[in-house]
Formats: structure tokens, sequence, C-alpha cells
């Protein structure tokens, strides 16, 4: 296997971090990532080895992802479930995180999806604010804005998730 592949290959891990966070579903981020993955070696020719692959990855990645969003709501048809069908696919959670994590996962899943996308390559991913806007395709001052819009988002809500934990009811 040569150096090329090896190092798309290290960068898996973070390209399922990432799917998971735009996608909320396991099974449609592992068929992102699959599918970026597909791309990326079928034009293995266009990323200049000598660095990282994760700009030119994620970047494969963000406009796959952007494209399924756009096919989706071409696609869209609206059929809204009765309550017996939501009772029965609805289950209780078999494993609890704690209450905080809970929360600022639900606080950051509430976000605009492009406040979010900029606020992860940057917050979680570690990326520049001129990487994550190469990634996303978009200018700095653009990404610059999201990520300050999604962090007032954020500590809005865990201000009020945070809140609602303190109030109590007390029946006599």
């Amino acid at each position: 296997m040569d150096d090329k592949k090896r190092a798309i290959l290290a960068e898996i891990p973070r390209l399922r971090r990432y799917a998971r966070a735009l996608l909320h579903d396991r099974e449609a981020a592992d068929d992102l990532v699959q599918d970026s993955l597909e791309r990326a070696l079928s034009r293995l020719d266009s990323w200049r080895s000598g660095g990282s692959p994760q700009r030119w990855l994620l970047t494969i990645m963000h406009n796959l992802f952007i494209d399924h969003k756009r096919r989706m709501v071409r696609h869209r048809e609206v059929r809204p479930l009765s309550q017996d069908v939501a009772d029965s696919i609805v289950s209780p959670p078999t494993q609890f995180e704690s209450v905080v994590s809970r929360e600022v996962f639900e606080a950051l899943q509430a976000i605009a999806p492009e406040r979010r996308e900029a606020l992860l390559l940057v917050a979680v991913e570690g990326f520049t604010y001129a990487e994550a806007a190469s990634v996303l395709g978009i200018p700095t001052g653009t990404v610059m804005s999201r990520i300050a819009r999604a962090r007032e988002e954020l500590r809005a809500s865990l201000d009020d998730a945070a809140r609602r934990r303190t109030i109590r009811v007390v029946e006599k």
C-alpha cells in the first residue's frame, strides 16, 4: 500500500466523527464516510501529497453532504406518522449519558447546520478559520461570523438548560 493510501486510511476516525456530527445517524454517517473514501481513492491523483489529506478529505465529504441534502430536498416526501406507528418505533434509551454531555449534544444539534459545520471544524477538528473556510467553500469572514453566532446560540441554550435543571417542582 502506498503512502497516499496509508495517509487517507489514517483519517478515517476523523471522517467518521465529523460525519456523525453532521448527520446524527450512525449508519448514514458511515455511508457518507464510505462514499467520501470511494471518491477520494478514485481521484487520488488530485491530492497533492506531502501533507495531511485531512482538508482534502473533509472538503470531499462536505461536498457530498451538501449534494445529499439537496437531493433530499428535491425528493422529499412528507408523510405524517400515526401516533400508533410513532409509539411502536420509539423506545426508551438503554444507556444514559451524563446530563451535561446530553445537554451539550442537544444544544449543538439545535444550531443551524451551516453554523454547526463551521463550529465543528474549528472547535472539534482544530482547523483554522481559513482552513475551515476552504473546506466549506466560503469566505473566512463568513466562517468567523457563523462560529460567533453558533457560540452565542450554544451559550444561550446551555444557560437555559442549567436553569431548567435547578427548577424543582414541589408537590404537597
